[in-house]
């Protein structure tokens, strides 16, 4: 695998769950699964206190970005953000939003300075952050207005990637009534032109193949069953196909994920938010990745929320996380 030219930059997440034990327990396995050098973005005492209570035997070193991979190989590599995290395992307190947010920030300006090759977010519990005063739906939305300039609005697009499926949501984090709403032909187009552009440039799949999925059951059974494929989803395929993209549909979602019908695409785009990540989490629960595309850095993220109940137990698999920093290291070694 092609290594990037600079280190990860990994976030804390919420500090009481369980990104402080995945983050240890990745880094414990560097060597045996040669994982691409990281540093976290956080409070090196609420890391060495979570490793103590997880027994872990590890070295931190409190470090600048450039100092980083020279301190990977034998420690765990900590950034200051200027936020302490007092908060236990499990126990969220008035520390948790302001830490995790610090973290967020300085990971984004780091990529976007040439400090870090990605940036690797740990989950985030967003109830904490609403009580804080957060006003976004999400880790998505958030790193958007980062990413925003006088001169770019992106438009964030999430994908759940793993080795067996890809799938990306049109509509993201809103209800089911408000998705339906917002759904439109326009939409539809931009977001699978992001996703067929970034198969390209950061996966190095040469001609994509996209499957889109209808919005009704039955792919609305020729409008028996609902007018959207014909009104708001094809009009936006003959677009997409006069574009030179090979968008297939739209396609009844029921039948689009068994192993025979994922073969035949490298990424399934879906009308709402449940009808993509149902099936990846079925079938790739423990190894999928969040990666936002359309944004002028890349970002993954493990695909799992903070586990308050087994925060500090030693119980958390880092298999996702592991998985998002091995795909960050691929993508920004394919975009450099």
């Amino acid at each position: 695998m092609a290594v990037p030219a600079k280190p990860l930059a990994l976030t804390l997440g919420e500090p009481a769950g369980i990104g402080p034990d995945i983050t240890i327990a990745a880094w414990l396995r560097r060597r045996e699964l040669g994982l691409p050098a990281f540093y976290l973005l956080g409070d090196e005492a609420l890391i060495a206190q979570r490793a103590k209570a997880l027994g872990a035997d590890i070295r931190i070193a409190a470090v600048s970005p450039g100092e980083a991979e020279t301190a990977f190989a034998e420690a765990l590599p900590v950034v200051a953000t200027g936020e302490r995290a007092t908060a236990a395992p499990g126990k969220p307190d008035a520390s948790s939003a302001p830490a995790a947010l610090a973290s967020i920030r300085q990971a984004v300006g780091d990529v976007r300075t040439g400090r870090a090759s990605a940036v690797v977010t740990n989950p985030i519990a967003k109830s904490v952050l609403y009580r804080a005063g957060f006003r976004h739906p999400g880790h998505t939305e958030f790193l958007a207005e980062l990413a925003t300039t006088d001169a770019s609005v992106p438009q964030p697009v999430m994908m759940l990637w793993s080795p067996r499926l890809a799938v990306v949501p049109v509509t993201i984090h809103v209800s089911l009534r408000e998705a339906l709403s917002q759904l439109t032909s326009k939409l539809i187009v931009s977001t699978v032109r992001i996703v067929a552009a970034e198969l390209t440039s950061r996966f190095g799949i040469a001609r994509p193949r996209i499957a889109i999925s209808g919005l009704n059951p039955h792919a609305g059974e020729d409008g028996s069953l609902g007018h959207e494929e014909q009104t708001v989803i094809a009009p936006a395929l003959k677009v997409l196909r006069n574009d030179g993209i090979d968008a297939r549909g739209p396609l009844p979602a029921d039948t689009m994920f068994h192993e025979a019908a994922r073969n035949t695409y490298d990424c399934a785009v879906c009308m709402y938010h449940d009808q993509a990540l149902i099936p990846i989490k079925t079938v790739a629960f423990d190894d999928a990745v969040n990666v936002t595309l359309g944004l002028p850095f890349i970002r993954t993220s493990p695909d799992h929320g903070t586990a308050f109940d087994i925060a500090g137990t030693g119980k958390a698999n880092p298999a996702s996380l592991i998985a998002a920093l091995k795909l960050a290291s691929r993508m920004a070694a394919a975009n450099s």
